[in-house]
């Protein structure tokens, strides 16, 4: 188990705090390598899958968090399971916990135990001069995210499903499957879509520009509980 911070927007804080996010995508850095070939098969060996896979190096101890024993090592792995490298490494694992790290303003700066106060929970025009997401320092955190899945894919891949979990929402207008995100847009244009896949493109575009959904880079899709304290409040048992 490994606590590390994460940033997010203050659209996305709001999705979490609503309830409405449980899923997150981060572009991998490390580079993916290519699949193995369809035939690469030992001759000895019972073909057990259609298709090379990526899947963890399952090489951590067992917890309840992490029942599998995942890494944060992955590769491919031939359709015989056989271990192909290069490996790559994603970052995440579950059982992580994550600290979530949003736009903020301490109350006092000389006393941190003042708490701070938080740009997702303002709307309107707000004159405050927040300080960015990656300046919060551990202690100003109120959310932890506990890591309960970990996948890699190609983005374009995620399913409706993901979607939804991203913080994609139904209009509650007139006309059925109409979806968007929730002030996911830049200077609060919201976008509709037939799908949620299609409304997390714009939400994806919105954060990483024009041309970042064509790219189709491999991201590693990370799920979580969210749990509504400062990670440093939380027993250590309580993420076991």
């Amino acid at each position: 188990m490994t606590d590390r911070p994460i940033t997010f927007s203050a659209p996305m804080v709001r999705a979490l705090l609503e309830g409405r996010k449980t899923q997150t995508r981060r572009i991998i850095k490390d580079t993916v390598p290519q699949a193995p070939r369809m035939d690469a098969v030992n001759p000895k060996n019972a073909v057990k899958h259609p298709a090379p896979y990526l899947d963890a190096y399952c090489s951590e101890r067992k917890t309840t968090a992490n029942p599998r024993g995942m890494s944060a090592n992955w590769c491919w792995w031939t359709r015989d399971d056989r271990q192909c490298l290069p490996g790559f490494r994603v970052g995440y694992v579950p059982g992580d916990r994550l600290w979530v790290r949003e736009s903020f303003k301490p109350i006092h700066s000389g006393d941190p135990s003042r708490g701070a106060k938080y740009k997702a929970d303002l709307t309107g025009n707000d004159q405050t001069i927040w300080k960015p997401s990656i300046h919060m320092p551990r202690w100003a955190s109120r959310l932890t995210l506990l890591v309960t899945g970990v996948k890699v894919e190609r983005l374009q891949d995620i399913s409706r499903e993901d979607a939804i979990a991203e913080g994609i929402v139904e209009d509650d207008g007139d006309v059925p499957d109409i979806w968007y995100c929730p002030g996911g847009y830049k200077f609060g244009v919201k976008r509709m879509a037939s799908t949620p896949g299609e409304a997390f493109r714009h939400l994806w575009e919105g954060i990483n520009g024009p041309e970042s959904w064509e790219a189709n880079p491999w991201v590693v899709a990370v799920s979580f509980e969210v749990t509504k304290e400062n990670i440093d409040s939380l027993p250590r048992a309580r993420a076991a």
